[in-house]
């Protein structure tokens, strides 16, 4: 049970998200399958409300402290340096971003550009979810190999 609930926990956190949680519940006795679900699960969780959320939220954090606007002004710069993927390709550009499982991509790299860009929830979700999914596999096969999928 431990192990569950922190694989899902360690899935919320940005960075670490599946490329962290996957592994870690599989070294704490879950199953592939049931880290990978997990996993899914706990990356996605964060993602409806950073979409919503993220600029309202920086114009908040931008009125408490010259510290925290730049780092806004940094997270907005990378948010912009992604956008072109996005912009060029569309829902396969936001899959693709969300799916490579390296630092800098992610569910919540792809939240943050989504939400730069004004794309809707019902829009950008779907491709998150594909995205994270495909990470998930990818991440999971890396780790532990194609038959402990099987």
């Amino acid at each position: 049970m431990k192990a569950a609930i922190m694989t899902l926990l360690i899935a919320c956190v940005p960075v670490l998200e599946l490329r962290g949680a996957i592994p870690y519940g599989v070294i704490n006795g879950l199953t592939v399958w049931e880290a990978f679900g997990l996993a899914v699960v706990g990356n996605l969780l964060p993602i409806p409300f950073l979409i919503i959320f993220t600029r309202k939220v920086f114009e908040m954090i931008r009125k408490w402290s010259a510290a925290l606007d730049r780092f806004v002004c940094k997270l907005e710069t990378k948010a912009e340096e992604k956008r072109s993927v996005v912009e060029k390709f569309e829902f396969f550009g936001l899959v693709l971003l969300v799916a490579i499982p390296l630092p800098g991509t992610g569910a919540w790299t792809g939240a943050l550009v989504a939400a730069m860009m004004d794309m809707r929830l019902k829009r950008a979700m779907p491709a998150i979810i594909v995205g994270v999914i495909i990470a998930g596999i990818i991440v999971s096969i890396l780790t532990f190999g194609v038959d402990a999928l099987i």
